[in-house]
């Protein structure tokens, strides 16, 4: 069994109630814009961290992290990308690749707004963990934890990390 911590739309922001949450992870996940690459740097120094890149972030990041992710975990065939909508509003592309490779798990960011919903057409579950940072026009930050175990997703949790509107600058890591 391997517990995951999910994350996305960081905009360059990480404080301790990110990194609390994270501690009893086997592996972070990252569904794109991360922002610098000090965050990815924080993030990834503790755990294995996978991600992909988003529609902010830079050249850097988009040499450390591709554009999609397919990949198997405990079973469990997941394929991860920033901006990919939901079951019956997928962007454009999104669908033919989620009906060749056929994963159980579809994630994405990039809306900032979390969803955790099936697509029984398709056979997948589709989670987009919303937005962990203070960028944006969400109200909550939000980020998500499930466990993977012989490909099966358990124990899903959504984690609110506080409203986006009250950060302080003493609740900034500093990077």
């Amino acid at each position: 069994m391997i517990k995951i911590g999910l994350l996305s739309d960081t905009h360059s922001y990480i404080d301790e109630r990110i990194l609390h949450h994270l501690e009893d992870c086997d592996e972070i996940w990252h569904a794109g814009d991360v922002g610098v690459v000090q965050t990815y740097d924080l993030i990834a120094k503790s755990k294995p961290l996978r991600g992909v890149y988003g529609n902010i972030d830079d050249a850097i990041i988009k040499r450390i992290l591709p554009k999609n992710q397919l990949f198997t975990v405990e079973g469990l065939k997941v394929f991860m990308t920033h901006i990919g909508g939901y079951p019956g509003r997928y962007t454009m592309g999104i669908k033919e690749t989620l009906v060749k490779e056929k994963p159980q798990l579809f994630i994405c960011g990039h809306s900032h707004i979390l969803k955790v919903v099936r697509d029984p057409a398709l056979k997948t579950l589709h989670i987009n963990p919303g937005a962990a940072g203070v960028h944006g026009f969400h109200i909550m930050r939000t980020m998500v934890k499930f466990t993977i175990d012989k490909g099966v997703i358990g124990d899903l949790k959504v984690i609110e990390l506080g409203k986006r509107n009250l950060i302080t600058n003493k609740n900034l890591i500093s990077i």
